[in-house]
């Protein structure tokens, strides 16, 4: 079949409607209408219904329409284009098609593809067999939506390595190519195909510069006559090495997702922020013991561990390679007084053995929370020659420190909420030790809750924490709805309400930091820090992650080789502030979710401090 490209074929095509049956994906195709009507065959290959099967295995159904249906302004759709005919070049006007989701070229004289193919952004076929291919351009491997891609009966010896980035090819023809000895070899192995794109992918040159450091964003100014006492927290994912597999991180290579090669990425970036707590999630219990505590040390810090509950059924190598979260904390600045682990499966049990939701779909999972108790020391005073009034002194007060990794799965908003949930519960009992031992209220303790909460700014877990308080009616909760094991979780006589004791503002909002997580199919901010606005002040953060530097060098997702993890950090500074300078915090505003891309808390902004500007 001859189908001679006609840069006014769109107007022509309108004769022809085209139902598409082509490995299940939606096609069409251009044709010449002389000599047939509806349902005729136009040649060899096409049966009485129209059905054409192609030799790549690909089939699909045309019709021509009728007088009637183009009379009555009836549309055609086609996503399909075949250029057949012994073609040696391309008309430009090709590239501009660019709704098209397969494109077949074959069987023609072309000798050249332009790196303009590009710009067919949607396409999922590509066929460009039987034709006389000496090399294909590098803009090839910027098509990351193909799935097939035939080069079958070229001249084809080399390959850019920038096809290696097609992570979703599911088909590659190369047969019939002089391929060298080296691309031959790999190509005929058993998953030779698949083998060939990690190949190349592994070997090309990156050639994007780091990203430039994100810049510090000063919220209010600590007042330089005064002493005052401030510290910065970092948290971070770090993306634990068992997770961070080709086949979940195909865009990314081999060698850059190795633990080896992350590692020192991870803590490079660690050092770079020398923030006075740190907390990190995804922490391999092996490496907590062998990188992490011996490298930080030598900064200046210690900490504390606890792996995932499933630690305790293994074996000693097995719970070597379970993840968990750790706090570290510079020794110059605080000291240790407690620290308690939080095992959400344990929790549930004691707690609400008795529902069948708690039963089936928070206990199974193992997530923890880990909390340290740290005493403050003299040196969170930047200035210490100033003169302190005793009133105002925080040397020796408690600071809370609470990091949590809560479960993943966006069909379990449900346990996530709970397990949120039994975090500020199980904070609040913390607190009520911790306000007797230091003889302060339990509002005048500071306290940090940071982690990968793997929930977005407009989720139940987000306006719980928040707003300190939650509906039942909220549709997060699902089944746990008219659970009576919730109220165990609330310090609310309103049995329509779901309620913690704790008042805590998130450091970061949508405006300043868009995502904290970014993968091929996911962006956006599920990794939080909270304070106590009463006895912590914001005095900055940790600005974002350069959007313009992703967009230049079309970065699709992290990790990538200049960024180790998939999650970014996020950083925070605040100021202590004396309990003689505490207010009592307002009581919370009705619950609701906010506008979208809107992150605040349920209560009134904070009245600004003496000692702030």
């Amino acid at each position: 079949m001859m189908n001679h490209y006609n840069p006014h074929a769109h107007h022509i095509q309108q004769r022809f409607m085209y139902d598409v049956m082509a490995s299940g994906e939606t096609s069409t195709e251009y044709k010449d209408k002389q000599g047939g009507g509806a349902g005729q065959p136009l040649t060899k290959s096409e049966n009485n219904d129209g059905k054409k099967t192609l030799t790549n295995g690909m089939s699909r159904v045309h019709r021509v329409m009728t007088d009637e249906e183009i009379a009555q302004g009836r549309q055609t759709r086609w996503t399909e284009l075949e250029i057949h005919g012994k073609v040696k070049n391309l008309s430009p006007a090709v590239w501009q098609l660019t709704h098209l989701s397969a494109l077949f070229l074959n069987n023609n004289q072309l000798s050249r593809l332009p790196p303009e193919i590009a710009q067919l952004t949607n396409l999922t076929m590509l066929d460009i067999s039987n034709n006389k291919l000496r090399s294909l351009p590098t803009e090839l491997g910027d098509m990351i939506s193909l799935c097939h891609l035939y080069l079958n009966h070229n001249q084809l010896r080399v390959l850019p390595y920038e096809l290696g980035k097609l992570f979703r090819i599911q088909t590659l023809g190369l047969q019939g190519n002089p391929l060298s000895p080296e691309i031959s070899k790999i190509y005929h192995e058993t998953n030779g195909a698949h083998k060939i794109l990690q190949f190349l992918l592994d070997h090309l040159t990156i050639n994007t510069h780091p990203p430039p450091e994100r810049n510090w964003v000063m919220i209010r100014h600590a007042d330089p006559e005064r002493p005052i006492a401030t510290f910065t927290v970092l948290c971070y994912n770090v993306l634990c090495d068992k997770y961070a597999t080709v086949n979940q991180y195909s865009y990314c290579p081999s060698w850059a997702l190795n633990w080896e090669y992350r590692k020192s990425l991870i803590i490079k970036e660690i050092r770079t922020y020398e923030a006075d707590v740190i907390t990190l999630q995804e922490v391999e219990t092996e490496q907590y013991r062998t990188l992490f505590l011996p490298e930080l040390k030598t900064l200046g810090y210690t900490g504390i561990f606890a792996p995932k509950t499933r630690a305790k059924t293994m074996g000693e190598e097995e719970r070597k390679y379970v993840d968990g979260c750790a706090i570290f904390w510079k020794v110059d600045k605080f000291d240790m007084d407690r620290q308690q682990v939080f095992e959400f499966s344990s929790v549930a049990m004691k707690k609400a053995s008795t529902s069948e939701n708690m039963l089936n779909r928070v206990m199974p999972r193992d997530n923890i929370a880990l909390c340290a108790v740290l005493k403050i020391k003299e040196n969170v005073y930047a200035n210490r020659r100033m003169t302190i009034p005793a009133n105002d002194n925080v040397v020796g007060n408690p600071l809370v420190v609470c990091t949590a990794h809560i479960h993943w799965d966006p069909e379990f908003c449900d346990v996530k909420l709970v397990q949120t949930m039994m975090l500020a519960h199980e904070v609040s009992r913390i607190l009520e030790d911790v306000s007797k031992k230091y003889m302060i209220t339990q509002q005048q303790v500071p306290v940090l809750i940071c982690g990968d909460l793997n929930s977005l700014p407009d989720s139940g877990v987000f306006e719980y924490l928040s707003k300190g308080q939650i509906t039942r009616r909220h549709l997060d909760l699902k089944s746990f709805r008219e659970d009576s094991c919730l109220e165990k979780f609330t310090n609310s006589s309103d049995k329509n309400v779901i309620s913690h004791p704790l008042r805590l503002d998130s450091a970061c909002d949508l405006q300043s930091i868009p995502f904290t997580n970014y993968t091929l199919d996911f962006r956006g901010m599920i990794d939080y820090i909270f304070a106590t606005p009463q006895s912590l002040a914001r005095l900055g953060i940790l600005g974002p992650f350069d959007p313009q530097w992703v967009a230049t060098n079309k970065i699709l997702g992290f990790p990538h080789p200049h960024v180790p993890s998939d999650h970014i950090p996020i950083m925070a500074q605040y100021a202590i502030i004396p309990t003689t300078h505490q207010r009592q915090p307002p009581p919370p505003q009705q619950t609701g979710h906010p506008p979208a891309g809107v992150i605040g808390s349920g209560y009134p902004a904070p009245t600004q401090h003496s000692f702030l500007r």
